[in-house]
């Protein structure tokens, strides 16, 4: 067998055995409880594929600067984190660093507004009162 051949089969090799190794799974985040909240707050992203061997790091990014945020607890379905003492107030994306040997950044469709120190929290929308019936006209008394 030539050289050249050997380096095909080689090769061919090394694409079959990277085709078939399973892929991790992919960190995604789905929400955000509360919305809102002021440095110091700690705020639950809640999702799939979240734990520490694949999700390393959580940031707050506004496309142009990216905030690294405290996790204090992470699982599976779920990461907490503090919002850090030099966030400025505004909407933010959440983002990843994902974890392992090719870490990747990646931009999650999850939002977060810091809020100014003596800006109120939003309030949770109220349900809606049933409106009462109007009163229905009495019919007229009968004339003797």
């Amino acid at each position: 067998m030539k050289l050249s051949e050997r380096a095909l089969l080689a090769l061919a090799a090394a694409i079959l055995t990277t085709s078939l190794r399973a892929q991790a799974p992919m960190p995604r985040m789905t929400a955000v409880e509360p919305t809102a909240g002021k440095v110091g707050d700690i705020l639950t992203v809640s999702g799939e594929n979240l734990e520490k061997s694949h999700v390393a790091e959580v940031f707050l990014t506004d496309g142009k600067n990216d905030l690294k945020v405290p996790i204090t607890e992470q699982a599976a379905t779920s990461i907490k984190f503090r919002i850090p003492p030099n966030a400025k107030p505004g909407r933010f994306a959440l983002m990843i660093l994902t974890a392992g040997r090719d870490p990747k950044y990646i931009e999650q469709p999850v939002k977060v507004t810091v809020q100014a120190p003596g800006e109120a929290k939003p309030e949770a929308p109220k349900p809606e009162e049933p409106k009462p019936e109007p009163a229905k006209p009495e019919a007229p008394a009968p004339t003797p």
